[in-house]
């Protein structure tokens, strides 16, 4: 008897027809993913060499208690009326650790360099101030930027949440979507410009966006902005605000070219570092060794039907192996999609979506999805390719066991 049934509410019995993995079609021995893996990253760039027993980490059993006290409440801070109501619909009452230590910092106008791990509020801690700022002056205006269109988005949706009732506007300049809508929002005088490095520039070459008026940037996953080789777009976009203004960097790891950038480009930070570079001790991470490309699959299939396995992120290190993996997962039956850097940005969104409202149970990604996206509930991140680094594989897992729930990540080997 098969000891992992199929999801309760997931898969379909495979269609008749269906190519098996063993036809010849997707793990065509010639086209493995065990030979890809041989090349030093196959998408071209640095592979770091990790020791895959880092990859293995049991869970902690208290997941509720947090190592970092916590000395504020949101009450505490100095915040207007209307923010400090917003934030109680929204249901806080308690900052983060990252939000209790940066927040008082940002406030009072310090550069600041914040490391925290996903999922543990980076946004919300600039945010706060950054409205609170504008408040208190309606002239201010702050950028922020973005390594993705996706993360971009969603800190738009935050900010949206936050700022409510305060007549404070936003705008979302970002690449793969229709210029045009962009501009509009542009034409309100939006106090708070998010958008992605290549789109801010393009705007601005345009004449559309004028740097110098932004009294506040922040620089948002600034280490997968730096992996993605937007470093000169962003010092050129830094080097044309004005001198006097806020600098805050957010990111869950501090590479070196980080800290060079900082002391470019910061006037004196205060780093503030909450357990960055670290696992999260909620996720249980373990490494499933196969030897071939047909076994390799199998044990995916056996993971996705396994009781509890409700929300799963795999992450492939292609667009071209995610797309395979996700049409060979939909053919043995599994509710799945794709998302990759081929799509269209509406394309991307839909699976999303999907992904978050539980019309889909599986999604396959590359790296896009890693960075700073918040998808309640994933159960599961499943590593089908070793990440590239370390910090590439921090981020993954980072997408489960988010809000002090218990998580699992396994990765292939």
């Amino acid at each position: 008897m098969n000891s992992y049934p199929r999801f309760a509410r997931g898969a379909k019995q495979r269609p008749s027809g269906a190519r098996s993995a063993r036809s010849g079609g997707f793990f065509n021995p010639r086209n493995s993913y065990n030979n890809r893996n041989r090349r030093a990253g196959s998408g071209g760039g640095y592979r770091e060499h990790i020791d895959i027993s880092r990859f293995v980490k049991q869970a902690a059993g208290e997941i509720q208690s947090t190592p970092v006290s916590i000395t504020n409440r949101f009450e505490d801070f100095d915040l207007s009326p209307i923010l400090k109501s917003n934030i109680k619909k929204l249901g806080f009452s308690i900052p983060t650790p990252i939000q209790d230590q940066a927040m008082p910092l940002v406030l009072k106008g310090s550069d600041v360099i914040g490391l925290a791990n996903t999922g543990t509020g980076k946004t919300a801690a600039y945010l706060l101030p950054i409205i609170e700022k504008i408040l208190k002056d309606n002239r201010s205006e702050a950028v922020i930027i973005a390594p993705t269109r996706e993360l971009a988005l969603q800190i738009d949706n935050d900010f949206k949440n936050l700022s409510r009732l305060t007549g404070i506007s936003s705008a979302v300049l970002v690449g793969g979507m229709p210029s045009r809508p962009q501009m509009q929002q542009l034409r309100y005088r939006p106090n708070v410009v998010i958008g992605t490095p290549g789109r801010l520039k393009d705007f601005q070459q345009r004449r559309l966006v004028n740097f110098s008026h932004f009294a506040t940037v922040v620089l948002d996953e600034v280490d997968r902005m730096l992996d993605m080789g937007f470093i000169n777009d962003i010092k050129e976009i830094i080097g044309q605000l004005p001198k006097n203004r806020q600098s805050l960097f957010f990111s869950a790891t501090m590479p070196d070219r980080i800290r060079t950038l900082s002391e470019q480009f910061l006037k004196e930070p205060v780093i503030v570092s909450i357990g960055s570079n670290q696992t999260a001790d909620h996720v249980e991470q373990n490494v499933i060794k196969t030897s071939s490309a047909y076994e390799k699959i199998d044990e995916l299939k056996k993971l996705l039907s396994q009781p509890g396995a409700d929300k799963v992120l795999i992450f492939s290190d292609t667009k071209r192996s995610v797309e395979k993996l996700s049409e060979e997962l939909k053919r043995e039956g599994f509710k799945t999609e794709s998302i990759h850097g081929n799509k269209r940005q509406s394309q991307r969104q839909k699976a999303l979506d999907e992904f978050r409202q539980n019309k889909i149970n599986v999604l396959v990604a590359t790296d896009v999805a890693a960075r700073g996206l918040d998808i309640k509930n994933v159960t599961h991140v499943i590593n089908f390719t070793v990440p590239h680094t370390y910090d590439d594989y921090i981020h993954r897992i980072g997408r489960t066991g988010r809000a002090n729930c218990k998580g699992i990540a396994y990765t292939f080997a």
